[in-house]
């Protein structure tokens, strides 16, 4: 029976724009861990975000998820040596917690026989993290349409007809998820529920039919980017400066402060990235760029020993 195994985890982006809570995707932005069960105690060893940050304990992320599913198919009281390799800024809204959760479930079903479906890992994931719209894209990878069922999580997961390139502006400032959550409101107007209800079923029907003259439009909401852009100086300038210089449009990935913007797969990222940053620059707010495609396969078990 294996005792180590390397995972790799995709970077999320949620929402889509419209999607609130229920869409999201997978991109080309990866941590790596690697899990080695020891008879006792938990050790953590970190490479790059959050070295200084995260602890070695089982409240950590990636150690309690890895504990939840071995604990369901074992009394066996385990020690966990735990590396990582982040390369997905935390709280920039680009799934990171999520990474640790999918990465600790996916070793421990490896490393318990693989009884666990990707539904089943999907709906521990949910539990853990409270929603599903990051977890779904980082197990399935592509674009995920994420709903719950009587208490239960469940996805579909799809690819689009044709590419489109994704560029992150990722500001230097963190946004916490509880921070964006706390200023949205407990009502709202149902034309603005309308509002995002067309606009999301838009944005799916567009990718899968490959008719992109409607992306700018389906990125459009109206449910929680109003009430979050004043948390990122400049992100409300930088997502009209997007759109001018031949973005179909950007949005706030998932709770922020990345801005994530959709571009056709033939147009250049240069003018567009320098645009937004010189847009957040306005208000004194600092970035850095990725281009990042589509992750298609989420998830991955890269070697076990």
């Amino acid at each position: 029976m294996a005792t180590s195994i390397q995972i790799r985890v995709p970077a999320t982006s949620a929402n889509c724009g419209a999607g609130f809570d229920t869409l999201g995707l997978a991109c080309t932005m990866y941590n790596h861990f690697t899990y080695e069960i020891i008879n006792k105690g938990f050790y953590l060893d970190i490479i790059g975000e959050g070295a200084e940050k995260l602890k070695a304990n089982r409240y950590n992320l990636a150690i309690l998820s890895f504990l939840k599913l071995w604990n369901i198919h074992s009394n066996k009281k385990i020690g966990l040596k735990v590396k990582m390799n982040n390369v997905i800024p935390l709280s920039r809204g680009l799934g990171s917690s999520s990474s640790a959760i999918v990465a600790g479930l996916t070793a421990a079903n490896y490393l318990t026989g693989n009884k666990f479906s990707k539904y089943e890992l999907l709906n521990l994931a949910t539990e853990i993290e409270g929603h599903p719209d990051n977890v779904a894209p980082a197990i399935f990878g592509g674009i995920t349409v994420s709903y719950m069922n009587n208490s239960k999580a469940d996805t579909l997961r799809f690819l689009p007809a044709k590419p489109f390139t994704l560029l992150a502006v990722i500001p230097d400032l963190t946004l916490p998820t509880k921070i964006a959550r706390q200023v949205l409101p407990s009502k709202v107007e149902y034309t603005d529920a309308i509002f995002n209800i067309s606009r999301s079923s838009l944005f799916t029907a567009a990718l899968l039919t490959g008719d992109f003259s409607h992306i700018s439009a389906a990125l459009e909401d109206r449910l929680h980017q109003p009430y979050r852009l004043h948390l990122i100086p400049g992100a409300k300038k930088a997502i009209i400066a997007a759109k001018k210089n031949g973005a179909y449009n950007a949005v706030i990935s998932g709770a922020g402060s990345t801005l994530m913007a959709y571009i056709p797969a033939d147009c250049a990222t240069e003018r567009i990235a320098q645009a937004m940053q010189e847009a957040l620059l306005l208000e004194k707010t600092t970035s850095s760029i990725v281009v990042l495609e589509l992750d298609t396969k989420g998830a991955q078990v890269l070697s076990t020993s």
